[in-house]
């Protein structure tokens, strides 16, 4: 979400997050696009051989793997939820390839 820092009795400007165009509510000119990104929901599959481990050995193996990550990095591996405000032009050619990144050409 693109604002910017006004007094707090104006609304604060709104741009659209991909071409920093200037967005005015009310006019009907523009998307809200909420992403929610959730981790593998499914439980995780276990073999014998993982059942033989010590637990607590797993779990100070798995506290050494998340020293030094921020509890917000964490949380980012497992949910994550985004709003877009989006221009018209630009979510015209968003929803038709919403996955095309730098790497990906748009069509």
């Amino acid at each position: 979400m693109t604002r910017m820092a006004t007094h707090d009795d104006e609304p604060s400007p709104l741009f659209c997050d991909r071409c920093q165009a200037t967005l005015q509510p009310g006019s009907g000119d523009f998307y809200v696009v909420r992403i929610e990104a959730v981790c593998d929901p499914t439980p995780p599959r276990f073999s014998e051989e993982d059942l033989q481990r010590d637990p607590r050995a797993e779990i100070e193996r798995l506290l050494e793997d998340l020293r030094g990550v921020s509890g917000q990095e964490a949380m980012d591996q497992v949910y994550r939820r985004v709003t877009l405000y989006l221009c018209g032009p630009c979510y015209r050619r968003w929803i038709e390839n919403p996955v095309a990144g730098p790497d990906l050409p748009e069509e």
